[in-house]
């Protein structure tokens, strides 16, 4: 996948030495951005040996907001295993904002499910510049183990020249592992806007990403 290789080889042209939390440096860069079409085929790195299982089920975790990691671990999915609390729960799971923004400390409290709301937008106002899904919620990140790397993302319909309609998502990550995750972002949203899109009947098309720090 060109674009794939595309960001690696900026990190390692343009990235530099830094410090992180884990004690291990990184060579990192700033504002990588690509995108891809998949009216062009699913983006699944063939460069590389990617779980097509895991990258299905741990997005289907987030679109059940549920935090605790049976789901995961039924089906032998073992990403969030060192995140979890005592109880088996991923407290700063995605799916758990993207269903339940803002989160209560009590459980209880209205909230807005982004993801209900986006897919219902997209039925009735398609061309709404309005259409995204946080994450991020400041007081989370400043306590969390770990706080999403995938902060946002935002949903927008194109025409293409006979004025049909076309769905494409862009993701805003604030942090970016090049040679672990991002296969796995790659095909995650790819196959997120594949579901968005069936359930909106509004065709997939491109797929854009920012990377805050890519390294």
């Amino acid at each position: 996948m060109k674009q794939y290789l595309d960001v690696v080889r900026r990190v390692l042209d343009s990235g530099q030495r830094k410090s992180n939390r884990t004690g291990v440096d990184t060579i990192s860069t700033f504002n990588v951005n690509y995108q891809m079409d998949l009216r062009q085929g699913f983006p699944l790195l063939t460069t590389k040996e990617i779980s097509w299982k895991n990258i299905v089920v741990e997005n289907l975790w987030f679109l059940s907001g549920e935090t605790d990691i049976d789901l995961l671990r039924r089906h032998g999915c073992r990403f969030w295993e060192p995140w979890t609390d005592a109880a088996g729960k991923v407290p700063s799971a995605y799916g758990n904002f993207w269903r339940h923004f803002p989160i209560h400390d009590d459980g209880h409290g209205a909230f807005n499910d982004q993801v209900a709301w986006v897919i219902d937008e997209l039925k009735n106002n398609p061309d709404s510049r309005r259409l995204v899904v946080s994450a991020w919620a400041p007081g989370n990140a400043q306590t969390s183990a770990l706080p999403p790397c995938h902060a946002f993302w935002v949903l927008n319909v194109q025409r293409d020249s006979a004025g049909k309609g076309l769905l494409c998502l862009h993701l805003t990550q604030r942090s970016c592992d090049v040679a672990l995750g991002l296969p796995y972002n790659i095909a995650g949203y790819a196959f997120l806007l594949s579901l968005i899109s069936h359930f909106s009947g509004i065709p997939a098309a491109r797929f854009g990403h920012t990377l805050v720090d890519a390294h």
